[in-house]
């Protein structure tokens, strides 16, 4: 028994070495430009995707992420994401997606969080030992369509235009005035000055659906423009993205986030 114990670690040893080999190789390689649709998630594999979570790394012990039924179920129970294999550039990415009921400490009581994080570069977990060094299309109840950015071993930079509102926070405005940003946000243009961290949150503004209800995310990455979209409303923009390319990390940051389709497509 213990002979079959030794060899079945051993196995599984080998075989987290040839994954991480076949990872290392595809990170290589030149970012992708779509010139057709690309289905990144079909409903049956997430083929095109590994995990990496906080704790158990390239793992997933506790079964955060799990397709049934055709849709991709992301706990949130661990923080971490998942993450394509490969890197893209200049394409449109389209994420349908509604919030689930489960969320979990620390944040059972606040507003569902998650995200979506494109030109992911540098090493798995550089980003607070949890995600990539990367610009945020930030997925939270009352501020989806914010950018954050997110630093790793180095510092992701954006420029936005900007009206300024309560609390020095800086709101995209086209024509306003031009912010360039290594860190911190820009929130979407309607994000409520009131927003609360609190579960369930919907702003005055809000073209999010309440959970239970599905969205359209849409992150156009242009060269280096990024807009982001919800429910077909253009919320936020931003130019000279540093870097433009990388690859693409759905996140799982606290609460049930249920997916049914995740595709790329050309920008043109």
């Amino acid at each position: 028994m213990k002979a079959i114990h030794a060899l079945t670690r051993r196995a599984s040893g080998i075989f987290c070495c040839l994954a991480l080999a076949t990872l290392a190789l595809a990170q290589s390689e030149a970012p992708i430009r779509p010139e057709k649709t690309i289905v990144l998630f079909d409903g049956t594999s997430l083929e095109a995707f590994y995990a990496y979570l906080e704790h158990s790394k390239y793992e997933d012990p506790k079964g955060v992420f799990t397709i049934r039924d055709g849709l991709l179920r992301i706990s949130g129970e661990e923080w971490g994401g998942i993450t394509t294999k490969k890197a893209y550039r200049d394409y449109r990415l389209v994420v349908e997606w509604k919030w689930g009921g489960t969320t979990y400490p620390p944040r059972e009581d606040r507003a569902r969080d998650s995200g979506i994080l494109v030109h992911g570069v540098g090493p798995d977990g550089a980003a607070s030992n949890k995600w990539l060094e990367s610009i945020e299309y930030q997925i939270i109840e009352g501020g989806t369509g914010d950018f954050i950015l997110v630093a790793g071993e180095g510092r992701p930079s954006l420029t936005v235009e900007v009206r300024e509102g309560p609390h020095g926070q800086l709101y995209w405005q086209e024509g306003g005035r031009r912010v360039r940003r290594d860190r911190g946000r820009f929130n979407w243009f309607g994000r409520d000055p009131e927003w609360k961290d609190v579960l369930g949150f919907h702003g005055r503004q809000g073209v999010e659906r309440p959970a239970g209800e599905w969205n359209v995310s849409e992150v156009v990455c242009d060269g280096g423009a990024i807009t982001a979209i919800v429910n077909g409303v253009v919320v936020n923009k931003g130019f000279d993205a540093e870097p433009s390319a990388g690859k693409i990390q759905i996140q799982s940051e606290g609460a049930e986030i249920l997916i049914r389709r995740i595709e790329l497509r050309p920008v043109r």
